[in-house]
């Protein structure tokens, strides 16, 4: 099994990354804040103005680390990773698979399975957890339409179909996230999914983190030697990380948005930590990213039980499990691709 390494975080602007041997300097201000080993890390991730060396780019690309860049907000801009791994005939299948609408649709449709079984588990357990609470009902009728939605999606469907399933899913599960709130529910109202830019504090949470775990998603499939660009339910788009998109949708519910409502439902974070800027976007300052991107790496080593390999991973490693199993899949080792499936 893989082993989880560190991912560091840059989240100040004006930070400079540069290399001293066979480490990252961390410098702000010309102050040297940090030296970190490059052995032990799996990625690095800046967010917003954040300046990094050729030298210490080409140190990571030799040792298979991914530089992301982010906007504040948590924005995809861009990547730097070394040269691709793996070997081009699985790349070839998994274009080919694609390409081809059945072979397309039956990918779709698995990924879809684990994510609105893993929503509806997040409902189901808020049911469960606080039978009590103001819209519990509501929280309770989200689930039962999820359980239509993978009722339908138990039959083979085209990808488009697929697609509004999941379209019906995503309204269903929204509907009922505010009332999944229960602290500080004037400041953290959620209404409706929004982006680029978040318009409230709960959006810019879930925005925040659902970046994050792209850049895990991808650099998971990278290692297994697939392309995340080309993906099965998300079209191809340039600079869209397709094939990522995909598999993170079965761990949004259960690592994402479970980790935007335990922040705010302990009160870890508060209402003056976000700033609203004169386009309305609302934003994370300093200090409560700093709080979120900590809970997101305790969250990555919390261990749960695969339930397809039957053996305890830390929850960090799901992306790089379900990159193998699907390119197990792929390659004609598995009949079918098995979804990450919360219990």
């Amino acid at each position: 099994m893989k082993r989880l390494l560190n991912t560091l975080y840059i989240t100040t602007p004006g930070t400079y990354l540069a290399r001293e041997n066979e480490t990252v300097v961390v410098r702000h201000e010309g102050e040297v804040k940090l030296r970190v080993p490059v052995r032990g890390l799996c990625g690095i991730v800046c967010f917003g103005r954040v300046g990094c060396s050729p030298q210490l780019m080409g140190l990571c690309a030799q040792n298979g680390i991914a530089i992301s860049f982010l906007s504040s907000y948590g924005r995809y801009w861009a990547r730097v990773q070394g040269p691709v791994s793996g070997n081009v005939l699985l790349r070839r299948e998994q274009y080919r698979r694609a390409d081809h609408p059945e072979a397309a649709a039956e990918v779709t449709r698995d990924l879809l399975l684990g994510k609105v079984a893993n929503a509806r588990a997040v409902l189901q357990r808020a049911v469960r957890d606080h039978p009590q609470s103001p819209g519990t009902q509501q929280i309770a009728e989200a689930g039962e339409r999820l359980r239509l939605v993978l009722k339908a999606l138990a039959q083979p469907v085209s990808v488009d179909t697929a697609r509004g399933y999941e379209g019906e899913a995503a309204r269903a599960y929204f509907s009922a996230f505010d009332h999944l709130i229960t602290a500080q529910k004037d400041e953290f109202h959620f209404s409706y999914r929004n982006r680029r830019p978040p318009l409230d504090r709960v959006n810019a949470l879930l925005s925040f983190l659902y970046s994050l775990l792209v850049h895990d998603t991808a650099a998971a499939l990278e290692c297994v030697g697939l392309d995340p660009a080309v993906g099965f339910l998300h079209r191809d788009r340039p600079g869209r990380p397709g094939l990522a998109l995909d598999l993170m949708e079965e761990q949004r519910s259960f690592v994402a948005d479970r980790l935007v409502l335990s922040l705010i439902n302990r009160w870890q974070v508060r209402p003056e930590g976000f700033e609203v800027t004169e386009t309305g976007a609302v934003q994370m300052d300093d200090a409560t990213r700093k709080v979120v991107l900590t809970a997101y790496q305790s969250r990555k080593q919390e261990e749960i039980e695969h339930p397809f390999l039957g053996e305890k991973i830390p929850v960090g490693l799901i992306s790089h499990v379900q990159a193998m199993l699907l390119a197990r899949y792929l390659r004609g080792d598995l009949d079918a691709y098995p979804p990450f499936l919360w219990k």
